[in-house]
């Protein structure tokens, strides 16, 4: 008998706890406004996705693998700022993941081929460091000459 009233009263606190309206906070129709800091995170990251797509159709190989490609640009940005202790951190990654070392090492001396890049400019670095990824025998632009026209050497 005991068992008995125990189970109708558990089961008529289960029916109770479900019946009873839970405190929900009110809704409205109104659509939060979009903080302009999340819509240049998520411009920043489709930028960044669409970049790794484009070396993935111009590259094969394990090059083009995006672990490879993320971390590996991430390792040249990191030499070019002179983080080496981060960058080689990034680098023991690079090689678990089975990336292709020879490619980071083309790739920074194309990067330090180019020359300084244009510290004003916000994505320079990470421009070249994309073009070199892509082809890291680039060729450099020649230089002006340095006499002016229309003189001559002896």
């Amino acid at each position: 008998m005991v068992k008995l009233v125990l189970r109708a009263a558990a089961v008529a606190l289960a029916v109770a706890s479900i019946a009873l309206p839970v405190g929900a906070p009110a809704q409205t129709t109104e659509q939060k406004a979009a903080d302009p800091k999340d819509a240049a995170r998520s411009e920043a990251m489709r930028r960044r996705i669409d970049e790794i797509a484009e070396v993935g159709r111009m590259l094969t190989g394990p090059a083009a693998n995006p672990e490879c490609v993320w971390l590996g640009r991430r390792v040249i940005s990191l030499l070019w700022r002179d983080d080496l202790d981060t960058a080689f951190r990034h680098l023991d990654l690079y090689d678990r993941f089975g990336c292709p070392g020879g490619h980071v090492q083309a790739t920074f001396r194309c990067l330090i081929r180019h020359g300084d890049v244009d510290a004003k400019a916000p994505d320079a670095l990470n421009s070249r460091i994309q073009a070199c990824w892509i082809n890291p025998t680039l060729k450099t632009q020649p230089a002006a000459a340095s006499e002016p026209p229309g003189t001559t050497s002896r």
